[in-house]
């Protein structure tokens, strides 16, 4: 692929951002993302960024998607990587626009790794990640002096009940240590979670499930853990979702809890 073009120059040196798009509502862009974006020759997208985002690049920049979805056909990381240093080396404006932030579960830190081997140099633009935008969402937050010391952002895709008892640790933790759990990409093995977690957690211990946060279109479902597996697919909740476990959730109404339902969340 020849990324010679009209605001690229090969003769300067080019240069590589790692941008968050945030969770998919364009007004949580931060200032210095929507800097980056406006003035990027070559825009590399992920699946997962929200369409109106690109509305804010220029005119004559160009814009390539690589699709990174879970359950999705992807375009291979190493192709992406390939594509990003021979833009920079062709003298473009690189930004690589990611949903929420590069460096939480967004591949950002492989990225730089390969960017930095081949002699680049990286800028990385933090963004709002989804964990955070969907239980602010619900007027929920991630810790409380009372029922939360702290917050684990965790990956569903790990299989840790193959690893080890992975679930099992990191409930036990939560449970003694008062944490908040963030579970992305937790719904395809949410009963694998759902069992693991159930070892070192109470049943009771209620659990949010927003999908496509931040969004005109998100939905949430309150329940409790031992009923989060039935939930899912009761409501027919999808990716991309964001599956939160602990007490922070507490201050939510009891009957949501009592008996789970899908509440349509204001966009």
């Amino acid at each position: 692929m020849n990324f010679t073009q009209k605001r690229g120059d090969p003769n300067q040196a080019g240069s590589c951002t790692l941008v968050g798009a945030g969770p998919g509502d364009p007004d949580l862009l931060t200032v210095k993302a929507l800097k980056a974006i406006q003035t990027a020759t070559l825009l590399l997208v992920d699946d997962l960024v929200n369409q109106d985002v690109l509305n804010f690049a220029a005119a004559d920049s160009r814009i390539v998607h690589v699709g990174k979805r879970g359950g999705c056909k992807s375009t291979p990381q190493a192709f992406i990587e390939k594509l990003m240093i021979q833009a920079v080396r062709a003298g473009e404006t690189v930004v690589r626009l990611k949903g929420g932030d590069p460096f939480i579960f967004g591949r950002g830190g492989e990225e730089v790794e390969h960017l930095k081997a081949a002699g680049i140099e990286v800028k990385v633009v933090n963004g709002i990640t989804a964990g955070l935008a969907a239980l602010t969402s619900l007027g929920v937050p991630l810790t409380h002096r009372e029922h939360a010391h702290g917050v684990v952002f965790v990956t569903g895709h790990n299989r840790w009940d193959i690893a080890g008892d992975g679930w099992t640790t990191l409930a036990t933790s939560a449970h003694s240590a008062k944490l908040t759990l963030v579970i992305y990409m937790g719904l395809s093995s949410a009963g694998t979670i759902q069992e693991g977690l159930l070892t070192g957690l109470p049943a009771h211990t209620p659990v949010a499930i927003i999908e496509n946060a931040s969004l005109s279109q998100q939905r949430h479902a309150v329940c409790t853990l031992a009923q989060l597996q039935q939930t899912i697919e009761q409501h027919g909740l999808g990716s991309p979702s964001v599956i939160v476990v602990g007490d922070v959730l507490q201050g939510l109404a009891a009957a949501q809890i009592a008996a789970p339902a899908v509440l349509r969340s204001a966009g």
